[in-house]
């Protein structure tokens, strides 16, 4: 009887497992269903005729005509290389100069002893609390100042730090072992050679970590180049897309449009999609301790 009833329970434990399987791959699913559906529309819609999207009283979720015309016409109409063009300059010189500020300031605060090091680091962490609107009329009153607006130097120079990249940063240099810095030294090993030959290398996945997170960060970057450029020869793709909106095709020819956002996009799926893994590796190893 206790064989049959263990049998028994065994065989319910197995179906319940079975079931509750079965309702989480149907939540995931149908999760996944939500959120790619934009995604789905947006792409559906770019490869469908002018006319044709025109002509539909009731939306329809596929096409038996695709076209690629609207992207000739993305291109075409509205200068979308070279707004490519400048938020990959932007792009490329931010994130260079910010990892330099970034490396450096971590540096400093996890192995550099100082005088007011742990009141600077609770300032520096302090500013996370200040909302970014403050911070951009502030940066926005500076640029100005300076005679910066519409240049790249206006542009890059507000983004070229980060508390938040320099808090991940820093932690992830303390989980180094100290003694190691120490032996360097005794070894006569500079700080910056220790930086470059011990600390970069270990700390590497957080370091790609923060230079993708930063490489997205600009290209989706549009409340400040939309207050600091107001010439179409600094437009980056993001308030690019609004003046094609505007000024372009994109109230009339909704498919253009949704080609150009395709174009755009196209570029930060791939990067997160090839370093996803180590996205989630470094913010898992720059959060934990010990």
């Amino acid at each position: 009887m206790n064989e049959k009833a263990n049998k028994k329970i065994e065989k319910q434990a197995r179906i319940n497992e079975r079931v509750r399987k079965i309702v989480i791959y149907f939540l995931l699913t149908l999760w996944g269903v939500l959120v790619l559906f934009p995604f789905y529309w947006m792409i559906l819609t770019s490869v469908k005729g002018y006319g044709a999207y025109n002509s539909e009283y009731v939306p329809k979720f596929f096409t038996l005509s695709p076209t690629t015309a609207n992207y000739i016409t993305a291109f075409t109409a509205v200068p979308l290389a070279k707004y490519f063009f400048n938020t990959f300059i932007f792009t490329v010189i931010t994130t260079l100069l910010m990892m330099v500020v970034v490396v450096l300031s971590a540096f400093a605060f996890a192995r550099l002893d100082f005088r007011g090091k742990d009141i600077v680091f609770s300032l520096f962490l302090s500013l996370m609390m200040i909302p970014n609107e403050l911070v951009i009329i502030t940066n926005y009153v500076t640029i100005t100042n300076l005679d910066l607006r519409n240049t790249f130097l206006g542009l890059v120079l507000p983004s070229v730090t980060s508390v938040f990249y320099i808090y991940l940063l820093k932690e992830n240099f303390e989980q180094i072992p100290e003694e190691l810095y120490k032996a360097a030294k005794v070894d006569g090993t500079s700080d910056f050679r220790y930086l470059v030959r011990v600390m970069l290398p270990i700390s590497r996945p957080t370091i790609v970590t923060i230079t993708i997170l930063k490489v997205i960060e600009c290209w989706n970057s549009y409340v400040w180049p939309r207050l600091i450029t107001d010439d179409q020869n600094y437009f980056l793709v993001s308030n690019g897309i609004q003046e094609i909106r505007e000024n372009g095709f994109g109230r009339e020819n909704v498919p253009a449009m949704m080609a150009a956002v395709v174009v755009i996009s196209v570029p930060l799926v791939v990067l997160f999609l090839i370093f996803r893994h180590k996205i989630m590796e470094g913010v898992a190893r720059g959060g934990t301790k010990g």
